[in-house]
């Protein structure tokens, strides 16, 4: 078997991977009375598989069959463990490169229905208008409910321009159809902005292969443009970013940290443990002031970096709690076949926190000025996924994050990811309005006279 390093950015996504370093690991020494209970089990599912290939009321091939098995036993561990046929497996290499055909949309499996993570900038998902913590029941006017993840992807997939129509559960709206054209996605992972004429603003939407060379490039490119080739302070957004290739967000920390640790991975064998430091260069803003912006949809890849320079007090954190992915899954390729998604790990940030099932507080919360207030318990994370890894850091205490004076809007339960997607980096993005006003605060504060 061939293994990628490659781990999986969300449940059984299509769309944004987490890439890990290989864990390979000599099983343990089977005991006699252990290797006949395998056998036995193995005899069961003989049994079982010759009769359902003999006796069920319709005719199913041998491959179906045992594909289904290897999914079923993999897709009971966790929510992010799965099997990936090899026309799946090829879809996944296209789209860690940066482009694919499709909605443009991170998608995991939820109570048997389809859940949105993130839909990503300029696709046809978001312009439509789908949003973090949507459920897709029907897809055409096919039930969802008894597909697999994979199914329901492939049914979501089809020929470019064609139509398709989702329909949609939000919380607190009666089911509603979308209808939108499959479109070429060309993930542009980097965008950025000068705000005013001194705030650099930095969006990444993913961590594929083009992340940390978009990230340089928006540095130098914002530094040209600041007024005398200056800039008050950055803000990097990785709201509704659901993750993405390990190394990348490996970089993209590197990027704006001079030295220290910035994410480890330890597996179920103590010796397979890794650490990420940060490595020369260094810091290329020359420890400019800094706001990160998470929300409910920033996951992944996105919660190393953005635990990355909270641990290491480097920036401040903005916005609300993380989604709470901290596993790390291998992609081993099976030769001949496909690949499955194994997980293999949890990644800790510089202090030694899982954030798995925990999510990253904000250091200040901010809630979008366009909210709806939810009962609590309605909106969902890493924890909430059926089958999810528990977090077993015992250490994990979690200080209260700020909250922002009065004026900010009313608060939303905690982790909402309601930000709509076609106000990100807008003139009516609250969110980014404070981080803003908190970075040219810190820079009027750092250019004040002394006191006598």
């Amino acid at each position: 078997m061939m293994r990628l390093p490659v781990a999986a950015a969300s449940a059984a996504t299509l769309l944004a991977f987490l890439a890990a370093p290989a864990l390979a690991a000599d099983p343990p020494p089977q005991t006699p009375s252990t290797s006949s209970d395998t056998y036995r089990q193995l005899d069961l599912f003989g049994e079982v598989f010759e009769r359902v290939r003999a006796d069920y009321v319709e005719n199913v091939t041998d491959e179906q069959l045992v594909e289904a098995a290897i999914n079923g036993m993999l897709s009971a561990l966790d929510p992010h463990s799965s099997y990936m046929n090899a026309k799946s497996f090829r879809d996944m290499q296209v789209q860690v490169r940066g482009e694919f055909g499709g909605l443009g949309i991170e998608v995991t499996m939820e109570n048997g229905v389809v859940k949105v993570v993130s839909p990503i900038d300029d696709t046809p998902a978001a312009k439509a208008g789908l949003k973090p913590g949507d459920y897709i029941v029907q897809i055409d006017g096919d039930p969802v409910q008894g597909m697999s993840l994979n199914d329901a992807v492939e049914h979501m997939r089809g020929p470019v321009g064609s139509d398709i129509k989702l329909t949609i559960k939000r919380e607190g709206k009666d089911p509603f159809d979308v209808t939108m054209k499959r479109a070429v996605v060309k993930i542009q992972s980097v965008r950025s902005q000068l705000e005013g004429n001194d705030v650099g603003y930095i969006r990444i939407t993913s961590f594929n292969e083009q992340a940390d060379g978009g990230v340089k490039n928006a540095i130098k490119d914002l530094t040209t443009k600041a007024a005398g080739g200056k800039l008050a302070g950055i803000v990097l957004d990785l709201r509704n970013n659901p993750g993405g290739l390990l190394d990348q967000a490996v970089a993209v920390s590197n990027d704006f940290l001079a030295q220290g640790e910035i994410v480890s991975t330890r597996g179920r064998h103590p010796e397979d443990a890794q650490r990420y430091d940060a490595q020369a260069p260094g810091d290329l803003t020359h420890g400019l002031p800094m706001v990160v912006l998470i929300n409910g949809g920033s996951a992944s890849a996105s919660e190393i970096v953005a635990g990355a320079l909270q641990d290491q007090h480097r920036a401040l954190l903005l916005g609300t709690r993380s989604f709470g992915k901290g596993s790390v899954q291998t992609i081993v390729q099976l030769p001949g076949h496909g690949a499955m998604r194994l997980t293999t790990a949890r990644y800790y940030t510089p202090s030694g926190r899982s954030i798995q099932a925990q999510g990253i507080e904000p250091d200040i919360v901010v809630e979008p000025a366009k909210i709806e207030r939810v009962a609590e318990g309605q909106i969902r994370h890493e924890a909430d996924l059926r089958g999810a890894l528990k977090n077993t850091d015992t250490a994990v205490t979690g200080k209260a994050p700020a909250t922002m004076p009065s004026g900010a809007p009313p608060a939303a339960a905690p982790g909402d990811a309601g930000v709509d997607q076609n106000v990100i980096g807008t003139t009516d993005d609250y969110q980014l309005a404070r981080a803003i006003d908190m970075l040219r605060g810190v820079a009027l504060f750092a250019h004040a006279p002394p006191a006598h």
